[in-house]
């Protein structure tokens, strides 16, 4: 059984939003396309409460995409995105929703981020993904959304830790880029067995 996870496809994360990805909104029709080749398919959502650890506006002094440290681990401080109940933490309008049998809020705890479909920062922290999936029979996941180097990316790494097959469609995600993040992750998605796709 195959699945496909849709990433983070919100307005803040889509031109004009608060944490736009370059070109993220382009990504949405090949997005809608795929929805109909899969039996199991799954919607993430960035969900923060407004005093989120990872805004930089809670950190006095603090600028965007800084780094510093948390109890689980380095923390890139973000600009206050996707906050509960807003039109940023909302799917971009332009998205099918309705072909998804299962939504994922991800980041809602105040005190640690979470990029992975799977898993909080702290790489420990369950979001039950792996529960429903395994509930579904499902073995082999394809990945679309934003961005690339970091929620993709997390949650690509984190579905081949549990045993998943997992593929990458390059031209359905978009990535950041920050300071070289995306090579970086793409060498790590390749090194631990994601497959990288142009095009399915």
């Amino acid at each position: 059984m195959q699945g496909l996870i849709v990433i983070d496809v919100q307005n803040d994360f889509c031109p004009g939003g608060a944490l736009a990805v370059p070109d993220g909104g382009s990504i949405i029709p090949a997005i809608n396309t795929l929805m109909d080749r899969f039996p199991v398919c799954v919607l993430t959502q960035d969900w923060h409460p407004a005093d989120h650890a990872s805004f930089a506006a809670n950190h006095a002094g603090a600028a965007p995409y800084s780094m510093i440290d948390m109890p689980y681990g380095p923390q890139v401080l973000w600009p206050t995105h996707c906050v509960i109940g807003t039109t940023g933490a909302a799917f971009h309008p332009a998205l099918r929703t309705d072909p998804a049998q299962l939504i994922i809020r991800k980041g809602f705890r105040a005190a640690i981020d979470s990029y992975s479909a799977f898993f909080e920062n702290d790489r420990s922290t369950p979001t039950g993904l792996e529960g429903y999936l395994r509930s579904r029979g499902v073995t082999g996941l394809t990945m679309v959304g934003l961005a690339t180097d970091f929620c993709v990316a997390y949650s690509a790494l984190d579905a081949r830790r549990l045993g998943f097959d997992v593929t990458i469609d390059l031209t359905a995600c978009r990535g950041i880029d920050l300071n070289g993040s995306l090579a970086e992750a793409t060498s790590k998605m390749k090194a631990a067995g994601v497959v990288m796709r142009s095009a399915l």
